[in-house]
């Protein structure tokens, strides 16, 4: 077998380790990952019954080894124990058995393979051999702490009586010396050459801990035990004037004057700064102040002042751009484009503040990210969620202990340039506290009149922000503050449609996370009809990130079913979508079967987009009170109190007998009653739904309607057309009565869903009733 021969000469694979000098008779547990190391110790492990030799890469900064950069010598060792890394590496134990030289390298690719003769150890003068041993023992047990890394190992070796060949690798892998230097114990095969070269770096090492126990006793000769700082500076001045090098501050100076003129900075700046190194050059260098104004130049010298980046040139490229990130978003990619057009024709930058306003998921931040790379602009984001202190925006005055500046420069020295694309993200969640208002600080950043003199605490200088494109993002409208509102272009990001979920899937979701789990389009294939089944029953969200999560889970099923069952591909059709993620979890609501006395269908709109709720009426016997259920808000009770106002005062007209309301209660019910349920457009709908149950007449239940009314019966208009008939077409309804003004709006239904819906725009709730009543 070949671990017979293994300690005679032979071939052998080989890794070239680095940073650290393996011995025999011990153990050495090192983290492999380059591929050239990983092919030798699999293949150690196939044909060499675990054996390997181990190279020493003489300069550990070269990351790919080659012959010319290794030793020619080195250690035979077995592998002990293998474990795979998270990373793909893998974390090993050797067993470092023999020293061996290397006579040549019989191959190179995709390892090394080397071949080798061993070299055992030779031992001459016994006599000389045991007593370089006892004074080795002798210093190693008196001083064991200042010399080694692991004193208990060797001290155990001494104690257990090894042989002198053993205990001399032990303490010199433990000696606190470069690991270079121990390169020569590996070299050489003479025990009593080694045991002297260890002894000879015994006294170096002892007498350098010497030197450093004399230097320790000078400074505290000089200074107060509890002055720890002025401890660690003294000790550092004494170090350094026992090597004889003292700090050239002057040319530090020197330097950095240099550097502040040749940075063009305005001419007030390059005052302040020259003024600042000035004082630096008089304070002692263990002074508080000295490391204060130091970090203040840096920060100067690192803010952009005259840098910028070129804008791109070529519209049509910056359009294919945004299209290739995102589906749809007509209205946003034209303003930027707008904003380009400008740019180019004027040559200067529009003072334009964007805020993109949508709901969770809808694209904002990956879409100011799409502007950057379109625009060809540096890409620079703040987070704003959460900040309640002002300091936060503006910094810090400089006077205050670890003060910082202020998170826009902070962000333009990360840019570099003094035009990037700045994202404040989450503008609606400033916060405030005793510590000041974020928002009102915002006020000067947003403000293209005032942001060319942008004032922090920290610069103490004025700093020119009109080169840059900021671009918010916010949740909420309503929870930015009408002034900072007024700063900015809003432009608005509504839910996606069904149709643009699907496009958006196809499109940019599969493919994206076929590539984040390594498979290709013909070994995962997602049915269209899958895909509606995702956005339909198992997804109600504004975006798609949840719809993102779902496809990477059923791709991630997909691969542990190709690899456990063998299956070269996976398609999924909507049937599959039930046994990969199980049950359904929501159910869109579905229109009436047929036409019922007091039940409407009315369309309601959620932060998930559009959906239907049926309004149910009913009267019975009783005092003339109004029932209200179904966990309804403040507004839609609102609405019922006013529907049926109008309706007892339009009684006559709608041929209902006064007596009803004296002798009958009436009870108005919208399901699913553990769902809150708010707005103002739920009037028209319950007026209906009154009139139908009062006079005993159906009504259509393929139509559905929005509005809200006044005591006067006029239909008002109301918000989220768009996702409110995108629910309708979806839940089966035919006919729509909407507001006659949110006529408007109905540019903004897409196609499909209009072509499938007829809509009526009405004035009043006598039209609705005409048409809805049968």
């Amino acid at each position: 077998m070949y671990e017979a021969n293994v300690l005679t000469e032979g071939i052998l694979p080989a890794i070239a380790i680095r940073g650290i000098a393996p011995f025999p008779h011990t153990e050495l547990r090192t983290e492999i990952g380059r591929n050239v190391s990983v092919s030798a110790l699999l293949e150690s492990e196939k044909n060499y019954q675990n054996h390997v030799l181990l190279l020493i890469q003489e300069n550990p900064m070269h990351e790919v080894p080659s012959k010319n950069n290794v030793l020619g010598y080195g250690i035979i060792a077995k592998i002990g124990i293998k474990i795979k890394l998270p990373n793909g590496n893998y974390k090993v134990k050797f067993d470092p058995i023999m020293r061996a030289e290397i006579l040549e390298f019989t191959e190179t690719e995709p390892f090394f393979l080397t071949s080798f003769k061993t070299m055992p150890t030779v031992q001459e003068d016994i006599d000389q051999e045991l007593a370089l041993v006892r004074m080795i023992v002798k210093q190693v047990i008196d001083n064991s702490k200042k010399l080694l890394n692991n004193p208990k190992q060797s001290l155990d070796a001494i104690q257990g009586g090894v042989s002198s060949d053993k205990l001399c690798d032990i303490i010199a892998q433990n000696l606190k010396i470069g690991e270079n230097l121990k390169f020569k114990y590996i070299q050489t095969d003479s025990l009593n050459q080694r045991l002297t070269y260890l002894l000879e770096d015994i006294e170096k090492e002892k007498y350098m801990a010497n030197i450093e126990d004399q230097i320790n006793l000078t400074v505290k000769k000089n200074i107060d035990e509890n002055q720890k700082e002025y401890y660690l500076r003294e000790k550092m001045r004494a170090i350094q004037e026992e090597l004889g090098d003292k700090v050239k501050k002057e040319s530090d100076i020197e330097d950095l004057k240099q550097k502040i003129l040749a940075k063009k900075m305005p001419a007030s700046i390059e005052e302040k700064a020259l003024y600042e190194l000035s004082r630096y050059q008089t304070l002692p260098a263990s002074s508080g102040e000295s490391g204060v104004i130091r970090t203040y130049l840096d920060f100067i010298l690192d803010l952009p002042w005259k840098e910028f980046s070129t804008d791109e040139k070529d519209i049509k490229k910056a359009e294919n751009e945004l299209d290739k990130t995102h589906f749809g978003l007509e209205k946003v990619k034209e303003r930027i484009l707008e904003y380009l057009s400008v740019k180019l024709l004027t040559g200067k930058n529009p003072q334009t503040i964007l805020c993109l306003v949508g709901p969770p998921g809808v694209g904002k931040t990956s879409l100011a990210q799409s502007i950057s790379n379109a625009l060809g602009r540096t890409f620079v984001k703040q987070s704003l969620g959460g900040i309640k202190d002002e300091a936060e925006i503006r910094g810090h005055r400089r006077t205050y202990l670890g003060a910082l500046p202020g998170r826009i420069l902070q962000g333009m020295k990360k840019a570099g340039v003094i035009n990037p694309l700045f994202l404040l993200d989450e503008i609606d969640k400033l916060g405030s506290d005793y510590k000041g208002d974020p928002s009102a600080a915002m006020l000067e950043v947003l403000d293209p009149e005032q942001n060319a003199k942008f004032s922090d605490h920290y610069l103490e200088e004025q700093y020119d922000l009109s080169q840059v494109l900021f671009i918010a993002t916010a949740n909420y409208l309503g929870n930015i503050p009408p002034a900072l509102r007024d700063r900015m272009e809003i432009i608005e990001l509504s839910s996606y449609t069904e149709q643009e979920k699907f496009n958006i899937a196809k499109k940019h979701l599969i493919s994206k996370q076929l590539l984040t789990h390594g498979l290709t389009e013909n070994q995962f294939k997602l049915e269209d009809e899958a895909v509606m089944v995702l956005i339909r029953e198992y997804t109600r969200e504004s975006g798609v990130r949840q719809l993102d999560r779902l496809i990477g889970s059923l791709i991630r099923k997909a691969i542990k079913k190709i690899l456990g069952d063998k299956e070269p591909s996976i398609t999924i059709k909507d049937t599959d979508v039930t046994s990969y993620l199980g049950k359904p979890i929501f159910k869109n609501s579905k229109a009436e079967e047929k036409d019922q006395v007091g039940v409407v269908t009315g369309l309601a709109y959620t932060q998930f987009g559009g959906d239907t709720l049926q309004v149910e009426v009913n009267s019975y016997p009783g005092t003339g009170k109004l029932v209200l259920t179904g966990k309804l808000g403040d507004v839609m009770k609102e609405s019922a109190q006013a529907a049926l106002s109008y309706v007892r005062s339009n009684s006559d007209k709608l041929k209902i007998n006064n007596d009803v309301f004296e002798k009958n209660d009436i009870h108005i019910h919208v399901p699913e009653g553990a769902v809150p349920k708010d707005g103002p457009s739920a009037g028209v709908t319950i007026t209906t739904a009154i009139v139908s149950a009062l006079t005993n007449k159906k009504v259509d239940h393929l139509m559905g309607m929005t509005g809200e009314i006044t005591l006067r019966g006029r239909v008002l208009p109301i918000g989220g057309l768009k996702e409110k008939s995108i629910a309708a077409h979806r839940s089966g309804l035919k006919t729509i009565m909407i507001p006659m003004e949110n006529t408007k709006d109905l540019e903004d239904i897409p196609e499909d869903v209009k072509k499938h819906l007829t809509i009526i725009p009405v004035d009043t709730i006598d039209q609705v009733l005409k048409q809805a009543l049968k």
